[in-house]
């Protein structure tokens, strides 16, 4: 999404507690999918959308759980409701009922079937987890490995250590959407996922197709490459 003088306006964030926080057409999309409050037991007394803007700004400025402001719901009522959520598949259902909005926002069909897969070795602390080197990028950490729709909308993610080959990898983020997405079969790739040893592997796992798309030999400078540059600017 570029952006315009026409977009700035629309989405500004200077309304709500912090930048990350939802504005109130966003929390409108959102709240359908929430569970409703039990009728049994003790009341519900936190506010779903302060805990939804919780995770959201521990999603963006990348912070410990301890250091989450006072005034978000305490840490741990927060934390119960994200591994809640993750584990149940809320989240990816909201992801995947948003992406099929965005989609036909563009006037494109709701449910992919096409996309871009790359990866980004990123560095991590000392505090323990997966962790690799990746001699390439010459970075010691973990790889965020992503799928999205040509419109660069995110619709699959797998972590693993910086070590993990790109062939080697895809395979399991792409299982990972196989069920989601099951009309997705064609991939853009860079030149890190040719080679038989990924087409074997995906053969097992649905019907995929990988097309490679390599920069031209012939310029020199910066490039913009077909259908590869939605995913780097995912990435950014």
């Amino acid at each position: 999404m570029a952006w315009t003088e026409l977009t700035r306006p629309h989405y500004v964030r200077s309304g709500g507690r912090y930048a990350s926080d939802m504005t109130h057409k966003e929390w409108a999309l959102i709240a359908p999918f929430l569970p409703a409050p039990k009728r049994v037991g003790r009341p519900r007394t936190t506010e779903l959308r302060d805990v939804f803007d919780a995770i959201l700004y521990l999603a963006t400025t990348g912070c410990q759980w301890r250091m989450l402001p006072n005034d978000f719901p305490p840490v741990s009522t927060v934390r119960r409701y994200f591994y809640d959520w993750r584990s149940s598949g809320l989240l990816r259902e909201i992801n995947r009922d948003l992406v099929a909005m965005a989609r036909q926002g563009v006037e494109r069909a709701a449910c992919p079937t096409a996309g871009v897969i790359d990866s980004q070795s990123v560095k991590t602390t000392e505090s323990g987890g997966v962790c690799g080197y990746d001699a390439g990028k010459r970075t010691k950490g973990r790889k965020r490995h992503i799928v999205t729709d040509t419109v660069g909308l995110l619709v699959g993610v797998a972590v693993h250590g910086a070590d993990v080959q790109d062939r080697d990898g895809a395979p399991d983020v792409l299982k990972s959407i196989a069920g989601t997405y099951p009309l997705r079969h064609h991939i853009f790739a860079d030149g890190g996922y040719a080679g038989p040893k990924l087409r074997g592997a995906l053969e097992k796992i649905g019907r995929w197709t990988i097309q490679i798309v390599k920069r031209s030999d012939a310029v020199r400078g910066f490039e913009v490459i077909p259908r590869r540059w939605v995913v780097e600017r995912t990435f950014a």
